[in-house]
């Protein structure tokens, strides 16, 4: 069996933890908050408080031999990522890990003006989220170099799944953009991401990036539609982009101003991992009779 060591054991890690002791490998959490370890501890894992802000907070992890997989956010603001700076500094040199897998986004490719988008593209991210994830890319790779570690990239684009589709967004009627100008988008049901992080780290080639996508780009406006449909809520009301540029939030004319298509096959093809949810019929379906199941249950 193997260590496991999640670093920010959220919405996704909570997932990636319960898939690898279902394996049999035992799993160690790392969180900064107290509601955050004490939910972890009553599902039954271990768990440890740490602070990627304070160096200090880090010394004596159980890294040696681990598989580690950084989920932790980068700081809200700036273009740079402290935070895994000061994990990876941490680790000693007799206490190596035996992979790292790091999460990431697809945001770092920037505006690709709704171009089919593969791992040979190079990253020139646009929006400082972009930026900050591109350094944590960069910050690691220095590092595995430096310490010969194998760790695998995985670009991903918006994740949804039970507990996370937009509709608080929905029942409060805010705007999507129209349909006509609404650029490409990206999605990955959160149960096929998690398939992509255990397939990275059991077999994805050492300093390989993946996209990690259902392979079947639509609109942010599509998705704000087809979730409205599931749940049975009105769809939303749609404005022009220079009344979204007025009514809007920064964050959500920052994903508006970029149009791409991820291609995936490289996650199929050598991860081998065929999303269960290659389009959002599917997966919101499933998204939605889950949540019924956990509200009955």
């Amino acid at each position: 069996m193997s260590q496991i060591l999640i670093v920010g054991c959220g919405y996704l890690g909570r997932r990636v933890a319960r898939r690898e002791r279902e394996q049999g490998n035992p799993v160690v959490a790392l969180v900064r908050s107290a509601e955050s370890a004490t939910g972890l501890q009553a599902c039954g894992l271990e768990v440890l408080r740490v602070d990627l802000d304070d160096v200090r907070s880090l010394a004596g992890l159980p890294t040696q031999n681990a598989v580690i997989y950084y989920f932790a956010p980068p700081p809200s603001s700036g273009r740079s990522d402290p935070r895994i700076s000061h994990f990876l500094s941490a680790i000693g040199t007799d206490a190596l890990p035996a992979r790292v897998v790091l999460v990431s986004t697809s945001g770092v490719y920037g505006d690709c003006h709704g171009e089919w988008v593969d791992e040979s593209r190079p990253a020139r991210p646009d929006a400082d989220r972009a930026h900050r994830r591109f350094d944590a890319e960069t910050r690691l790779r220095r590092w595995a170099g430096e310490y010969a570690v194998p760790f695998v990239i995985l670009r991903v684009p918006g994740i949804y799944g039970p507990g996370r589709l937009p509709v608080e967004r929905l029942t409060r009627r805010l705007p999507v953009l129209r349909e006509a100008e609404s650029p490409w988008s990206n999605r990955v049901h959160v149960d096929d991401l998690v398939s992509a992080c255990l397939a990275a780290a059991r077999h994805g080639a050492s300093g390989a990036v993946y996209n990690v996508s259902d392979g079947h780009p639509s609109t942010m406006t599509d998705y704000f539609n087809q979730v409205a449909d599931a749940v049975g809520l009105p769809r939303p009301p749609q404005i022009t982009m220079a009344e979204a540029r007025a009514q809007l939030s920064e964050g959500m004319r920052s994903y508006l101003a970029e149009s791409k298509r991820l291609d995936n096959r490289r996650m199929r093809e050598e991860l081998g991992v065929e999303p269960q949810y290659p389009d959002l019929a599917r997966g919101l379906a499933a998204s939605v009779a889950a949540e019924g199941e956990e509200a009955s249950g």
